[in-house]
């Protein structure tokens, strides 16, 4: 039997450094936190399909590699 990664939604599923996301901040505190950095920033096709298909929906990206230059 395969094991799945475990996907942790405060890292980046690219470089696996902190993401920052205030959205999954407050989901585990619940403690109410300002808007994300990531609501102000577009995302394009390219960026999101670097994230492997396990953590879609599971993980932010963290700023630097949302703003890296995509290959």
């Amino acid at each position: 039997m395969q094991d799945t990664p475990t996907i942790d939604p405060q890292r980046c599923p690219l470089c696996g450094q902190t993401n920052l996301c205030a959205m999954e901040v407050e989901r585990v505190t619940g403690v109410k936190q300002p808007p994300c950095w990531c609501s102000q920033v577009a995302f394009d096709a390219t960026q999101l399909s670097r994230i492997p298909e396990a953590a879609r929906g599971q993980a932010c990206l963290c700023s630097a590699c949302a703003q890296a230059d995509t290959p």
